[in-house]
Protein backbone atom coordinates (compact mmCIF):
# COMPACT_ATOMS: atom_id res chain seq x y z
CA UNK A 1 0.00 0.00 0.00
CA UNK A 2 2.51 2.62 1.01
CA UNK A 3 4.82 1.76 -2.39
CA UNK A 4 1.82 2.69 -4.19
CA UNK A 5 1.08 5.81 -2.86
CA UNK A 6 4.67 6.64 -3.21
CA UNK A 7 4.83 5.76 -6.47
CA UNK A 8 1.60 7.75 -7.23
CA UNK A 9 3.31 10.90 -6.13
CA UNK A 10 6.26 10.82 -7.86
CA UNK A 11 4.21 9.30 -10.97
CA UNK A 12 2.74 12.58 -10.97
CA UNK A 13 5.72 15.29 -10.47
CA UNK A 14 7.24 13.33 -13.17
CA UNK A 15 4.37 12.97 -15.22
CA UNK A 16 4.02 17.12 -14.36
CA UNK A 17 7.81 17.58 -15.22
CA UNK A 18 7.00 16.07 -18.66
CA UNK A 19 4.33 18.44 -19.77
CA UNK A 20 6.38 21.56 -18.97
CA UNK A 21 9.83 22.35 -19.25
CA UNK A 22 10.66 25.34 -16.57
CA UNK A 23 12.07 28.43 -18.49
CA UNK A 24 11.23 31.11 -16.19
CA UNK A 25 12.46 32.42 -12.37
CA UNK A 26 9.48 30.66 -11.37
CA UNK A 27 10.03 27.51 -13.35
CA UNK A 28 13.40 27.25 -12.12
CA UNK A 29 12.40 27.83 -8.36
CA UNK A 30 9.74 25.02 -9.17
CA UNK A 31 12.65 22.82 -10.72
CA UNK A 32 14.33 22.68 -7.55
CA UNK A 33 11.18 22.12 -5.15
CA UNK A 34 10.66 19.06 -6.79
CA UNK A 35 14.43 17.97 -7.27
CA UNK A 36 14.14 18.44 -3.31
CA UNK A 37 11.08 16.51 -2.99
CA UNK A 38 12.21 13.68 -5.31
CA UNK A 39 15.40 13.22 -2.27
CA UNK A 40 13.31 13.36 0.25
CA UNK A 41 11.03 10.75 -1.08
CA UNK A 42 14.17 8.49 -1.66
CA UNK A 43 15.00 9.27 2.41
CA UNK A 44 11.35 8.53 3.13
CA UNK A 45 11.29 5.00 0.59
CA UNK A 46 14.73 4.02 2.68
CA UNK A 47 13.09 4.59 6.01
CA UNK A 48 9.79 2.80 4.98
CA UNK A 49 11.31 0.24 2.64
CA UNK A 50 14.65 -0.45 4.05
CA UNK A 51 16.54 -2.08 1.02
CA UNK A 52 14.13 -1.67 -1.23
CA UNK A 53 14.30 -1.04 -4.94
CA UNK A 54 14.06 2.36 -6.29
CA UNK A 55 11.67 1.10 -8.74
CA UNK A 56 9.12 2.29 -6.14
CA UNK A 57 9.66 5.97 -8.06
CA UNK A 58 9.18 4.69 -11.85
CA UNK A 59 6.83 6.99 -13.63
CA UNK A 60 3.90 5.01 -14.13
CA UNK A 61 3.27 7.19 -17.41
CA UNK A 62 6.03 7.01 -20.07
CA UNK A 63 6.75 10.08 -22.29
CA UNK A 64 6.14 9.65 -25.86
CA UNK A 65 9.15 8.88 -27.60
CA UNK A 66 7.85 11.24 -30.78
CA UNK A 67 6.31 13.72 -29.12
CA UNK A 68 9.07 16.41 -28.92
CA UNK A 69 8.81 18.94 -25.75
CA UNK A 70 8.26 22.15 -26.49
CA UNK A 71 10.77 24.78 -24.40
CA UNK A 72 7.67 27.51 -24.02
CA UNK A 73 4.99 26.73 -21.37
CA UNK A 74 1.47 28.58 -21.24
CA UNK A 75 1.04 30.37 -17.48
CA UNK A 76 -1.26 27.97 -16.30
CA UNK A 77 0.57 24.85 -16.91
CA UNK A 78 3.02 26.57 -14.97
CA UNK A 79 0.20 27.53 -12.18
CA UNK A 80 -0.77 23.29 -12.49
CA UNK A 81 2.66 22.05 -11.80
CA UNK A 82 3.39 24.15 -9.03
CA UNK A 83 -0.14 23.25 -7.47
CA UNK A 84 0.89 19.82 -7.97
CA UNK A 85 4.04 20.22 -6.24
CA UNK A 86 1.91 21.56 -3.24
CA UNK A 87 -0.22 18.74 -3.14
CA UNK A 88 2.81 16.66 -3.40
CA UNK A 89 4.65 18.78 -0.23
CA UNK A 90 1.42 17.81 1.52
CA UNK A 91 1.30 14.20 0.89
CA UNK A 92 5.29 14.34 1.67
CA UNK A 93 4.84 15.92 5.35
CA UNK A 94 1.86 13.69 5.98
CA UNK A 95 3.65 9.91 5.18
CA UNK A 96 6.54 11.66 6.99
CA UNK A 97 4.77 11.92 10.40
CA UNK A 98 2.87 8.92 9.45
CA UNK A 99 6.29 6.81 9.32
CA UNK A 100 7.67 8.75 12.63
CA UNK A 101 5.03 8.01 14.72
CA UNK A 102 4.97 4.59 14.16
CA UNK A 103 8.56 4.13 14.77
CA UNK A 104 7.62 6.26 18.24
CA UNK A 105 4.57 3.68 18.97
CA UNK A 106 7.33 0.49 18.44
CA UNK A 107 10.02 2.51 20.22
CA UNK A 108 7.36 2.15 22.94
CA UNK A 109 6.74 -1.28 22.88
CA UNK A 110 10.52 -2.47 22.54
CA UNK A 111 10.76 -0.38 25.63
CA UNK A 112 7.70 -2.52 27.47
CA UNK A 113 8.50 -5.49 26.26
CA UNK A 114 12.16 -4.89 27.74
CA UNK A 115 11.39 -3.58 31.02
CA UNK A 116 8.72 -6.64 31.81
CA UNK A 117 9.93 -8.89 33.89
CA UNK A 118 8.99 -12.65 34.51
CA UNK A 119 8.93 -13.86 37.85
CA UNK A 120 10.38 -17.70 38.37
CA UNK A 121 8.04 -20.18 38.81
CA UNK A 122 8.48 -23.03 40.96
CA UNK A 123 6.93 -26.32 39.92
CA UNK A 124 7.42 -27.77 43.92
CA UNK A 125 4.59 -26.31 45.81
CA UNK A 126 6.14 -27.40 49.31
CA UNK A 127 9.22 -25.22 48.53
CA UNK A 128 10.62 -22.80 51.14
CA UNK A 129 11.10 -18.87 51.17
CA UNK A 130 13.56 -18.98 53.98
CA UNK A 131 15.66 -21.91 56.00
CA UNK A 132 16.79 -21.64 59.40
CA UNK A 133 20.58 -22.56 59.83
CA UNK A 134 21.18 -25.91 59.83
CA UNK A 135 17.44 -26.71 58.58
CA UNK A 136 17.28 -29.82 56.01
CA UNK A 137 16.59 -29.67 51.83
CA UNK A 138 18.05 -26.25 51.67
CA UNK A 139 20.06 -27.13 48.85
CA UNK A 140 16.75 -27.69 47.12
CA UNK A 141 15.56 -24.37 47.83
CA UNK A 142 15.66 -21.62 45.74
CA UNK A 143 15.95 -18.21 46.77
CA UNK A 144 13.95 -15.89 44.56
CA UNK A 145 14.27 -12.72 46.69
CA UNK A 146 16.59 -11.17 48.86
CA UNK A 147 15.93 -11.93 52.50
CA UNK A 148 14.52 -9.14 54.78
CA UNK A 149 16.74 -8.59 56.89
CA UNK A 150 14.77 -7.78 59.90
CA UNK A 151 13.80 -11.40 59.43
CA UNK A 152 16.66 -13.27 59.12
CA UNK A 153 17.87 -11.21 62.80
CA UNK A 154 14.51 -12.35 64.27
CA UNK A 155 15.02 -16.24 63.20
CA UNK A 156 18.56 -15.91 64.06
CA UNK A 157 17.35 -14.74 67.56
CA UNK A 158 15.75 -17.46 68.51
CA UNK A 159 17.93 -20.59 69.10
CA UNK A 160 17.77 -24.34 70.04
CA UNK A 161 18.09 -25.67 73.48
CA UNK A 162 20.28 -27.62 74.38
CA UNK A 163 19.17 -30.33 77.39
CA UNK A 164 20.99 -32.78 76.20
CA UNK A 165 18.29 -34.41 74.75
CA UNK A 166 18.48 -33.99 71.26
CA UNK A 167 15.53 -35.23 70.25
CA UNK A 168 13.52 -32.94 72.36
CA UNK A 169 15.56 -29.95 71.82
CA UNK A 170 14.79 -30.49 67.63
CA UNK A 171 11.12 -30.20 68.60
CA UNK A 172 11.16 -27.63 70.86
CA UNK A 173 13.22 -25.47 68.13
CA UNK A 174 10.64 -25.69 65.74
CA UNK A 175 8.35 -24.90 68.33
CA UNK A 176 9.51 -21.87 68.81
CA UNK A 177 9.73 -20.97 65.30
CA UNK A 178 6.48 -21.75 65.41
CA UNK A 179 4.85 -19.57 68.20
CA UNK A 180 6.90 -16.64 66.57
CA UNK A 181 5.16 -16.97 63.65
CA UNK A 182 8.09 -18.13 61.23
CA UNK A 183 6.17 -20.55 59.59
CA UNK A 184 8.19 -21.81 56.27
CA UNK A 185 11.34 -22.00 58.84
CA UNK A 186 9.46 -23.74 61.47
CA UNK A 187 8.27 -26.42 58.78
CA UNK A 188 11.98 -26.79 57.25
CA UNK A 189 12.81 -27.82 60.94
CA UNK A 190 10.13 -30.09 62.36
CA UNK A 191 10.17 -32.10 59.36
CA UNK A 192 14.06 -32.57 60.30
CA UNK A 193 13.19 -33.08 63.56
CA UNK A 194 10.82 -35.48 62.87
CA UNK A 195 13.06 -37.29 60.19
CA UNK A 196 16.30 -37.26 62.42
CA UNK A 197 14.69 -38.45 65.54
CA UNK A 198 11.80 -40.90 64.34
CA UNK A 199 11.45 -42.87 67.35
CA UNK A 200 11.76 -40.23 70.13
CA UNK A 201 8.26 -39.25 71.59
CA UNK A 202 8.35 -35.54 70.37
CA UNK A 203 8.24 -37.27 66.60
CA UNK A 204 4.47 -37.56 66.90
CA UNK A 205 4.90 -33.97 67.88
CA UNK A 206 6.83 -32.38 65.35
CA UNK A 207 4.93 -34.45 62.64
CA UNK A 208 1.98 -33.05 64.27
CA UNK A 209 3.25 -28.90 64.71
CA UNK A 210 4.28 -29.66 60.69
CA UNK A 211 0.43 -29.93 59.61
CA UNK A 212 -0.61 -27.13 62.07
CA UNK A 213 2.26 -25.10 60.51
CA UNK A 214 1.29 -25.59 57.07
CA UNK A 215 -2.43 -24.36 58.58
CA UNK A 216 -1.41 -21.05 59.82
CA UNK A 217 0.90 -20.41 56.68
CA UNK A 218 -2.60 -20.67 53.94
CA UNK A 219 -1.92 -24.11 53.02
CA UNK A 220 -4.36 -26.78 53.63
CA UNK A 221 -3.62 -28.86 51.33
CA UNK A 222 -0.06 -29.54 52.55
CA UNK A 223 -1.38 -29.69 56.15
CA UNK A 224 -3.81 -32.12 55.18
CA UNK A 225 -0.84 -34.73 53.87
CA UNK A 226 1.70 -34.07 56.90
CA UNK A 227 -1.18 -34.55 59.66
CA UNK A 228 -2.58 -37.67 57.66
CA UNK A 229 0.38 -39.32 57.44
CA UNK A 230 1.00 -38.60 61.69
CA UNK A 231 -1.89 -40.63 62.34
CA UNK A 232 -1.48 -43.67 59.61
CA UNK A 233 2.39 -43.72 60.62
CA UNK A 234 2.28 -42.85 64.28
CA UNK A 235 -1.08 -44.00 65.38
CA UNK A 236 0.05 -44.46 69.06
CA UNK A 237 1.53 -41.13 69.08
CA UNK A 238 0.62 -39.17 71.99
CA UNK A 239 -0.46 -36.37 68.97
CA UNK A 240 -2.19 -38.31 66.50
CA UNK A 241 -5.91 -37.79 67.98
CA UNK A 242 -4.97 -34.03 67.39
CA UNK A 243 -3.73 -34.74 64.06
CA UNK A 244 -7.41 -35.99 63.21
CA UNK A 245 -8.94 -33.26 64.40
CA UNK A 246 -6.86 -30.81 62.88
CA UNK A 247 -6.65 -32.82 59.63
CA UNK A 248 -10.73 -31.85 59.66
CA UNK A 249 -9.72 -28.58 59.75
CA UNK A 250 -7.70 -28.45 56.81
CA UNK A 251 -10.61 -30.67 55.09
CA UNK A 252 -12.55 -27.94 55.84
CA UNK A 253 -10.64 -25.12 53.91
CA UNK A 254 -10.72 -27.24 50.86
CA UNK A 255 -14.05 -27.42 50.70
CA UNK A 256 -14.41 -31.36 51.56
CA UNK A 257 -16.96 -31.44 54.18
CA UNK A 258 -17.89 -34.62 54.05
CA UNK A 259 -14.86 -36.13 54.20
CA UNK A 260 -13.72 -33.82 57.05
CA UNK A 261 -17.33 -35.32 59.23
CA UNK A 262 -15.51 -38.58 58.37
CA UNK A 263 -12.83 -37.86 59.92
CA UNK A 264 -14.19 -36.67 63.37
CA UNK A 265 -16.28 -40.17 63.59
CA UNK A 266 -13.16 -41.89 63.08
CA UNK A 267 -11.37 -39.47 65.91
CA UNK A 268 -14.37 -40.61 68.24
CA UNK A 269 -14.10 -43.78 67.39
CA UNK A 270 -10.38 -44.84 67.50
CA UNK A 271 -9.45 -41.83 70.54
CA UNK A 272 -12.93 -41.76 72.22
CA UNK A 273 -11.21 -40.97 75.66
CA UNK A 274 -9.32 -38.43 73.67
CA UNK A 275 -12.43 -37.03 71.72
CA UNK A 276 -14.37 -36.97 75.12
CA UNK A 277 -12.10 -35.40 77.14
CA UNK A 278 -9.29 -33.03 76.18
CA UNK A 279 -10.32 -32.76 72.68
CA UNK A 280 -14.03 -32.46 72.92
CA UNK A 281 -14.57 -28.68 72.67
CA UNK A 282 -12.23 -28.91 69.24
CA UNK A 283 -14.66 -32.15 68.16
CA UNK A 284 -17.83 -29.79 69.07
CA UNK A 285 -16.03 -26.60 66.96
CA UNK A 286 -14.90 -29.19 64.26
CA UNK A 287 -18.21 -30.64 63.69
CA UNK A 288 -20.19 -27.50 63.42
CA UNK A 289 -17.33 -25.88 60.62
CA UNK A 290 -18.13 -29.26 58.62
CA UNK A 291 -21.87 -28.88 59.23
CA UNK A 292 -21.85 -32.58 60.30
CA UNK A 293 -25.61 -34.24 61.47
Amino acid sequence: MKSVLLSTLCASVSASLLIATPVSAQDRNVGKRVDRLEQEMRAVQRKVFPGGSSRFFEPEIKPDAETPTTPATTSSAVSDLIARVDALERSLATLTGQVEENGFRLKKIEDKLAAAEVPPVSTNPGQLSAIPSGAPDAENTQTTATPDPERVTGVESIVMPETGDAGEDAYIYGYRLWEAKYYPEAQAQLKKAATDHSEHRRASFAKNLLGRAYLDDGKPALASVALYENYQELPRGERAPDSLYFLSTALVQLNKKADACRVLSELQEVYPSAASGRLSARVTRGKAAADCS
